[in-house]
């Protein structure tokens, strides 16, 4: 269990609770032998640079969580440094939710979530806007999508940690679909034809 993801994830409430529970003790040994994961590896950085999509949370000043998925093509979430992942943020629904509560509390919280490979790895740590700064928003830009961006939203990892892969449904991509009808297809053609040159030989 990662040292700095837990120090923020366990909070007083959350280890009384495992004490109660009985997990306390098990979750103190792996958290006080385990890495930091607060930075970038490769083995993240090929994730994070295959996601066509995360789950962005950020907290309401009235204290309730609010979840935002975003998505665009793999790479869209770009990766600033080993410390910091940023994306485009571009004119949506016009309710600023998520920018609303950036503006007042920086505390965020990014799931990306593989269904092909059943792996789901959740960062913490905090965001924040920039809106008129050409160099970073030149960062965040993909330059086959012309949609105006409004601002940047760059997060700065305080820890991460992958978590279970039980239960996670097996699901594949739009992309991913139409290269196995497309291969589905080529074996049906080659099997045809291996049916039709064994007739001919009969």
């Amino acid at each position: 269990m990662p040292r700095q993801f837990s120090a923020i994830a366990f909070t007083p409430a959350v280890k009384a609770m495992q004490e109660k529970m009985g997990s306390r003790e098990n979750y103190e040994r792996f958290v006080a032998k385990g890495p930091d994961n607060n930075t970038i590896n490769s083995d993240l950085e090929r994730f994070i640079s295959s996601m066509e999509g995360f789950y962005l949370g950020t907290v309401t000043s009235n204290g309730y969580p609010y979840i935002q998925f975003r998505g665009g093509k793999p790479g869209f979430l770009k990766i600033i440094d080993e410390r910091t992942l940023g994306f485009a943020d571009f004119r949506g629904n016009v309710q600023y939710i998520s920018v609303g509560n950036l503006s007042e509390n920086d505390k965020a919280f990014l799931f990306l979530m593989d269904y092909r490979h059943r792996r789901r790895l959740k960062i913490i740590g905090r965001a924040r806007i920039v809106a008129n700064d050409p160099i970073i928003l030149d960062l965040v830009q993909d330059t086959d999508y012309e949609a105006t961006i409004e601002r940047a939203i760059l997060f700065e990892i305080e820890g991460w940690d992958w978590n279970c892969p039980q239960h996670i449904p097996l699901r594949y991509s739009a992309a991913e679909v139409e290269v196995m009808e497309t291969r589905i297809k080529e074996l049906e053609k080659l099997l045809t034809e291996a049916k039709n040159s064994t007739n001919l030989r009969s």
